[in-house]
């Protein structure tokens, strides 16, 4: 979340920031200030009756000692009185302090100034391509049917066992997601990530320190009895790992990475576009996160946006980088750049990663801090990024290596995955 402090010293750059990511609750800026004065005032009303409780306790005390019994008692009756205001002032002030934060999460992180404005996802600024869309032979179909044809995945089956948005991969589809896990998780290592494996549920600190709640409530799976969400991505129990720790400037960047399924409800998704592998509620996916000295995120954010740019060229897959304006952009992230691959079959671009500065946004809320060089802990910036979602990459694979004699699966999984082909 946003600090105060930051609000009140900038508070027409903040108005003009929110505007930008098209926030119209802007009202909550004054909310919030109003808020904090009040907070304040309460604090300094508490901390001055406080003072006069400790002064005229220790007057008592001489006054007894003087044999003053008559002033004692009097001054003890004061004692009493002004320790009655205290509580009243008390709780005001833990409920000034609650509304002050409930009313402080509903304001989005910021975007970075070299956010482009916009409102929908075609006004999202191209910043990079790569690749080649192949040509595809005559009889090419989508990879919903390639997977029939091949019996790699069985929709119906997800549909019976779970409902939609649940497949079953098989056969060599199951093989091919396990290839491309284990090749991912790899090149992350091999570029200096710690690999984790992590719980699928989080409990309810973890969801709100990474932001998914109060704001994205309706999109997770809840498990009400125990308290717990399954998780929606690897980022929000990685990013957890150090919620509550100051960590020592020399133990800056933390580099994690992480295989998990996730799962979102994905409420309002209809159509063509959750066809297939388009959309799905479970899926699998592997992440970075990294923790960074807040003088350096804007430059890991570049490195991590080229090495998921790497990846995906290793894939030779058809690619371009977007930057999202402010409309499309997440609640907590800063900055964010997605990657969409070419589905040649569908003759559509699919996001198969978003990657994201949040600033000090998540780690505010999560209270993950760092000494700095004089001692004063500091807030971290956090990153994150898919490396890469599974099933749009699959999609992509099945489709675009399509050939009258089988699906040619890419050079660098082949040693995962015991083939060349899919026959």
């Amino acid at each position: 979340m946003l600090q105060v402090p930051f609000i009140r010293q900038n508070k027409e750059l903040v108005l003009e920031r929110l505007a930008l990511k098209n926030f119209k609750e802007t009202q909550l800026v004054d909310e919030v200030l109003a808020l904090d004065d009040k907070r304040k005032k309460l604090t300094l009303e508490y901390d001055e009756t406080q003072a006069q409780v400790n002064s005229a306790s220790k007057e008592i005390g001489k006054l007894m000692a003087q044999g003053q019994k008559d002033t004692a008692d009097l001054r003890k009756s004061e004692v009493a009185s002004l320790k009655e205001k205290l509580q009243p002032i008390n709780e005001e002030l833990i409920a000034t302090e609650k509304l002050l934060h409930d009313t402080l999460v509903q304001l989005p992180n910021l975007p970075a100034a070299i956010v482009p404005p916009g409102k929908t996802p075609e006004e999202n600024l191209e910043v990079g391509k790569g690749g080649n869309i192949p040509s595809l032979y005559e009889g090419a179909v989508p990879h919903w049917d390639l997977v029939k044809k091949y019996d790699l995945i069985d929709f119906e089956l997800g549909n019976k066992i779970t409902g939609s948005g649940f497949p079953v991969y098989k056969n060599k589809g199951a093989r091919l997601q396990r290839a491309m896990i284990q090749y991912f998780l790899d090149y992350n290592i091999s570029k200096g990530y710690t690999e984790y494996q992590v719980p699928h549920m989080v409990n309810e600190a973890s969801a709100y320190g990474t932001g998914q709640l109060p704001d994205k409530e309706g999109q997770m799976y809840h498990i009400g009895e125990d308290g717990f969400y399954m998780i929606p991505t690897a980022e929000v129990p990685l990013t957890n790992i150090y919620r509550d720790e100051i960590l020592k400037d020399s133990d800056l960047p933390v580099r994690m990475t992480g295989y998990t399924p996730c799962f979102r409800r994905e409420a309002g998704s209809y159509g063509k576009d959750v066809r297939g592998l388009n959309r799905l509620h479970q899926f699998d996916k592997v992440e970075l996160v990294q923790l960074v000295h807040p003088d350096k995120s804007y430059e890991v954010l570049d490195e991590m946006v080229a090495h998921v740019e790497g990846l995906i060229q290793s894939l030779n897959l058809p690619y371009r980088i977007l930057r999202l304006c402010g409309g499309d952009m997440s609640f907590t992230s800063a900055l964010t750049y997605d990657f969409e691959v070419y589905s040649t079959a569908q003759q559509k671009w699919l996001e198969v990663s978003s990657v994201s500065n949040f600033e000090s946004y998540q780690t505010n809320r999560a209270k993950i801090r760092f000494k700095d060089g004089g001692g004063k802990p500091q807030l971290v910036h956090s990153l994150n990024g898919s490396s890469l979602a599974l099933p749009r990459i699959l999609a992509c694979i099945l489709e675009n290596n399509q050939t009258a004699e089988g699906i040619v699966i890419p050079e660098v999984l082949r040693s995962y995955f015991g083939s060349d082909k899919i026959a």
